[in-house]
């Protein structure tokens, strides 16, 4: 090790020093990490068991698939009409409204059913294991039109897809494609030449597709607006439910108690659902604007918003306050968004340290602390000025056990 790296490690180690043993966040740092390595430790042994198992069912069904392969004996025949049903729900809409008897190997198919549905539905039957004749008496129909069995909505159609033709891999096929991407990328990247660059970056691309379980248009944001990125957030503050209630419907009151939150301007109130603008800070210290609208509101229950018009982070929400036995409020907050480059960019976001769900963690850590003693932390968006004037105001009503004026909280909405 030269005097270089030396002078690296002792610079890292001295800052994650500094970082963790500071006097005023220190502690709330080590507990995060803690807390962070417990869960993990939590979600690594959850996925080995399903791991495990999905492996087991799948080698299981394997074996008998080859059992069956070299079973020259014939099924019965209320075996034989299951597992043609069984397939009815890949290659057909309405599947209850096709008939299916067997006798002695021979299957009769009969109902309504779509005129290009029906070669697919021939094929699968043809193909069951023990099936020695398919006879074909379906009522075919170009259209729905006015059939009574055709009626309705139509159930998806599964189809058979190879594991990673599908939307959502498997336990088996993400552990097989995150193995098989990492060895490429490894292989790929250590080659130094252009196509060792090739290899390497597909092999990450494998990987991530295994590692995140999002196809690719939720991994690079494409046509999948609002649905990129799923947070979860859950957190109980000890106070009564109208308390923070009050305080969460009251957006322009935000930049008093949240950092990531610059300033909340309320818009005019059209067709009873309420609009605000607000402007949050961004990646790289730059700001960043959109238009909310309140979707869903119950009194002390939920309140759900969207963004409206072209937003450049579109992302939707609910909020729901849950009242506990102890007098305290549980507050669970769910968020889909659509950074820009999707999950990736997301990632890249949270390298930043400026993607939504560590600023949601700490606005909401932020709200608890105020919540629970009443002074607005020193490191909010507006430290001073008329948000701050109006949670002063609420907490000197919440000293007097008073409820909120309704009218001052939420202008405009009743």
């Amino acid at each position: 090790m030269d005097d270089a790296t030396k002078l690296l490690l002792a610079a890292g180690i001295g800052a994650a020093g500094m970082y963790y043993l500071d006097p005023a966040r220190g502690r709330y740092r080590r507990a995060l990490v803690r807390n962070q390595a417990v869960h993990a430790g939590h979600k690594t042994r959850r996925a080995l068991g399903v791991i495990g198992r999905d492996f087991w069912n799948r080698g299981t069904g394997a074996v008998a698939e080859l059992r069956a392969t070299f079973d020259s004996s014939q099924p019965d025949d209320d075996v034989l009409v299951e597992r043609v049903r069984a397939c009815l729900g890949r290659v057909v809409t309405h599947p209850a409204s096709v008939h299916v008897e067997a006798a002695d190997g021979v299957v009769t198919l009969s109902g309504p059913i779509l005129a290009n549905e029906v070669g697919p539905l021939l094929h699968c039957a043809r193909r069951v294991h023990g099936v020695r004749d398919v006879r074909n008496e379906l009522d075919v129909h170009e259209e729905p039109g006015r059939v009574p069995g055709l009626q309705g909505e139509p159930a998806p159609r599964v189809g058979h897809r190879l594991a990673f033709l599908q939307s959502n891999w498997s336990p088996a096929a993400r552990t097989v494609g995150a193995i098989a991407g990492a060895a490429a990328a490894l292989h790929g990247f250590g080659r130094r030449d252009m196509a060792g660059t090739l290899v390497g970056s597909a092999g990450a691309l494998l990987f991530t597709r295994a590692a995140t379980n999002l196809d690719m248009r939720r991994l690079f944001g494409i046509g999948s607006p609002r649905h990129a990125v799923e947070i979860h957030k859950s957190i109980r503050i000890q106070a009564p439910v109208e308390h923070v209630f009050s305080l969460w419907e009251d957006f322009e009151s935000f930049p008093a108690f949240m950092t990531h939150v610059r300033r909340v301007r309320p818009i005019e109130t059209t067709e009873g659902k309420r609009r605000s603008r607000w402007t949050v800070s961004g990646p790289l210290g730059f700001d960043v604007d959109f238009d909310a609208v309140v979707t869903a509101r119950e009194e002390n229950r939920l309140i759900a918003w969207r963004t409206e018009g072209s937003a450049f982070v579109r992302h939707a929400g609910i909020v729901h306050f849950h009242a506990n036995d102890d007098g305290s409020t549980t507050v669970d907050v769910k968020m889909v968004y659509n950074p820009l480059g999707g999950a990736i960019g997301h990632a890249v976001a949270w390298l930043l340290h400026a993607d939504p769900k560590q600023q949601m963690d700490d606005d909401l850590l932020r709200l608890k602390t105020f919540v629970e003693t009443g002074r607005p932390p020193r490191d909010a968006a507006e430290p001073n000025g008329r948000a701050r004037e109006r949670v002063s105001a609420q907490a000197e009503l919440w000293r007097h056990d008073e409820p909120p004026p309704r009218e001052a909280q939420m202008p405009g909405v009743r």
